[in-house]
């Protein structure tokens, strides 16, 4: 044994040990040390086998240190111990058998150490042994019947937070003095022993996280001392028992989480005693009766979440108690209005929550009356109209769930909370702007503004939340551009702005972005070219930019290489990226045009050239005919003639026809029909280079000639 910043430094042979702290002596017997308690000195090291030769021991406490190793077996020869506290160390192995041979124990206590192995039988042999605490160990097996033959037992015995496992034995009911038993969170299974019941002077009797099926037992209205019954993390079946409401010392009351059906007892609400009445997590139903919460002056916590009852919430309930702190009905299938007496709570009121269930009509208009409320949750029922303004009183608020409802109106309340870590109003009616006065709820991890009528643009203020974890505003009508505000939220992991009518580019300062997992822009009429930065944020999981009018290259590293993760359809405009995403290359839209492109104003220029002069060479060829066929031709005046024509004449401009090239151009020989068809007319038709300088002036001067 060991000591750690001089703790002990006067444990040393120049005192007399009985003087040391910690350690006292017997009057009787002087030299003889009865108590060792060295609560407060820090210790380390394995407890030393020596301490079995203290023979006039009566008091080991060494609790709190950071003993490791075994218990000694030898100090089962201290038949003088009545106290053995070595609870919270790291002691470890079996509890040592010899434990069993200290006649005079009468308190043991090895809680929170992580002793393994069985509970040894031999424990049945401390007939004088009052407390019993093995917490938190890592004790398996069954519980052997010997323990209950300790008649003694009157304190406590704790066996709770072990591997233990097997059905709690029917002699458990032989412990008629003990005042608390716990047996939770082990691997009991079966149904709860009726001898239970027998315990009449039992004050806490604790089963939670278990495998218990079966009945609560009647019995247990016989338990008139109980004040702490927990059955809850069971699998406990059939009504709870009307006797239960006999109990008229019961205070806590915990029987959640189990399979318990039928109605509430009337008797249970009769238990002027309760602070505490838990049962949400079960099958319970029917209605809650309208005075059910008159006689429950010193109830702080109400659980009846996640049950089938029916019918609406009692008026009552604000009369339950000026201390109540707690209401949890949600899932549970209530309907009708909230009564406004739900304004008229204690302001001692914490959390209400009402989510899910099928609750209609405005939310009380005073409810800024409960003014400590932290949490109110809504959420999943059918309640419409405005939000009172006197919600923002609520100062004091974390949690605000009002999504899946029939809210309308604006929400500018809300920017007075500036408490609010969760705001979630989506799935609503509300409509007009989202307001600036957010900005105040610099708290804020979590807002969800989706599937509303929310207008005009994102406020630049949104900035102001460098706490935020999670924007959605999606499925609105938000406009304008994204805010390049956004940039300074940078703890931000999801973002969805999809399904509005936001105009711009992505903002470049969303690269500040780097904790973003989910980006979701898509149906909004955003353009200008997909930000290479985006591949840069490693920790984007999804990213939909589909159906705007994004432009340009798509990035090929980060997220844009999984073509799982991205979304783009919808962006015609958009070239290359990873093969996979199947986009035409951008080489080849540049390259057509480059030169495509170009192309097309200087062939239309030369097909008009070549018009005008097919049409002056036909005229002066027309005139050197004229006399000649005036008597065969009924070709009169100047003929149009068509560039279809001039093709046919020239067999499409044909090797073939070809008369010559020089410098301005080039010269095809033809035959041109007359206008009755009936005759053709030879021609020359050259086709100037328009592009070469001078072309035009000798073509001019060449007709002049003619």
């Amino acid at each position: 044994m060991f000591a750690s910043g001089g703790s002990l430094a006067s444990w040393n042979s120049s005192s007399y040990y009985c003087r040391w702290p910690g350690v006292i002596c017997s009057r009787r017997h002087p030299d003889r040390v009865i108590s060792q308690r060295l609560g407060s000195s820090k210790l380390y090291g394995q407890l030393s086998p020596v301490l079995g030769n203290l023979s006039f021991l009566q008091v080991l406490d060494l609790h709190d240190k950071n003993f490791i190793g075994q218990i000694p077996p030898e100090l089962g020869r201290l038949s003088r111990l009545h106290v053995l506290n070595l609870r919270t160390n790291s002691l470890q192995g079996s509890i040592p058998l010899p434990l069993g041979n200290l006649p005079s124990l009468k308190q043991l206590n090895l809680r929170d150490n992580p002793f393994s192995g069985e509970v040894p039988p031999v424990l049945g042999n401390l007939s004088n042994l009052m407390a019993l605490d093995l917490d938190y160990n890592k004790l398996s097996g069954q519980i052997p019947s010997e323990v209950f033959n300790i008649s003694s037992l009157s304190d406590y015995l704790d066996l709770s937070n072990n591997n233990l496992e097997g059905s709690i034995p029917l002699e458990i009911g032989s412990l008629k003095n003990i005042t608390t038993l716990r047996l939770d969170e082990n691997g009991f299974w079966g149904e709860i022993p009726q001898s239970l019941g027998d315990l009449t002077s039992m004050e806490a009797l604790s089963l939670f996280s278990n495998k218990l099926d079966g009945e609560i037992p009647p019995s247990f209205g016989n338990l008139s001392k109980l004040y702490h019954l927990n059955l809850a993390h069971n699998m406990l079946s059939r009504s709870i028992p009307s006797s239960l409401g006999m109990l008229s010392r019961l205070s806590r009351l915990s029987l959640g989480f189990n399979n318990l059906t039928g109605r509430i007892p009337t008797s249970c609400w009769n238990t002027s005693s309760l602070t505490m009445l838990s049962l949400q997590q079960n099958m319970l139903s029917g209605v809650i009766p309208p005075n059910a919460f008159n006689t429950l002056p010193r109830l702080q916590n109400i659980l009846l979440d996640y049950n089938q009852f029916h019918g609406g919430i009692p008026a009552s309930i604000a009369n339950a108690s000026d201390l109540l702190r707690y209401l949890s009905l949600g899932n549970s299938n209530f309907r009708g209005v909230l009564p406004d007496s739900l304004s008229n709570f204690s302001v001692s009121v914490e959390d209400l929550q009402l989510d899910n269930n099928a609750i209609s009509g405005s939310v009380p208009k005073d409810i800024g009356n409960l003014v400590n409320l932290k949490s109110l949750l809504l959420y999943r029922n059918s309640f419409m109209g405005t939000l009172p303004s006197s919600l923002g009183r609520l100062k004091g608020l974390q949690l605000l769930y009002l999504d899946t409802n029939k809210f309308s109106g604006s929400i500018l309340s809300v920017g007075n909370l500036t408490e609010l870590n969760y705001l979630t109003l989506n799935i609503n009616v509300f409509s007009g702007i989202i307001p600036r006065t957010l900005r105040n709820l610099t708290k804020i991890l979590e807002l969800t503004l989706s599937r509303n009528n929310f207008t005009g643009p994102v406020p630049l203020e949104i900035g102001n939340l460098k706490n935020l974890l999670v924007f959605r505003a999606d499925s609105n009508k938000l406009s304008g551009e994204i805010p390049r505000t956004l940039g300074e939220c940078q703890q931000l992991q999801i973002l969805y702005l999809q399904n509005n009518i936001l105009t711009g580019k992505i903002p470049s300062l969303l690269n500040q972005l780097k904790s973003l997992n989910y980006l979701d822009l898509s149906c909004n009429n955003l353009s200008g070219k997909i930000p290479e930065f985006l591949g840069n944020i490693s920790m984007l999981y999804d990213l939909n930019l589909s159906f705007n009018n994004f432009v340009g290259e798509v990035p090929n590293f980060g997220i844009f290489a999984n073509t799982s993760a991205i979304s783009l359809q919808g962006n015609d405009q958009l070239c290359g990226g990873t093969p996979n995403l199947h986009l035409p290359s951008c080489s080849s839209k540049l390259g057509r045009r480059r030169h495509t492109f170009p192309l097309i104003p200087i062939v239309i220029s030369i097909i008009t050239t070549i018009f005008i002069l097919l049409l002056f060479c036909a005229l002066l060829s027309w005139r050197k005919s004229a006399i000649k066929l005036s008597n065969t031709t009924s070709m009169q005046g100047h003929p149009l003639i068509s560039y279809p024509q001039l093709v046919r004449a020239t067999d499409g401009f044909s090797d073939s026809n070809l008369l010559g090239s020089g410098t301005f151009g080039t010269v095809f020989k033809g035959s041109i029909e007359t206008q009755d068809g009936q005759h053709t007319i030879p021609v020359a038709i050259k086709v100037l280079k328009l592009q070469t300088p001078g072309a035009l002036k000798s073509f001019i001067a060449e007709c002049d000639a003619l």
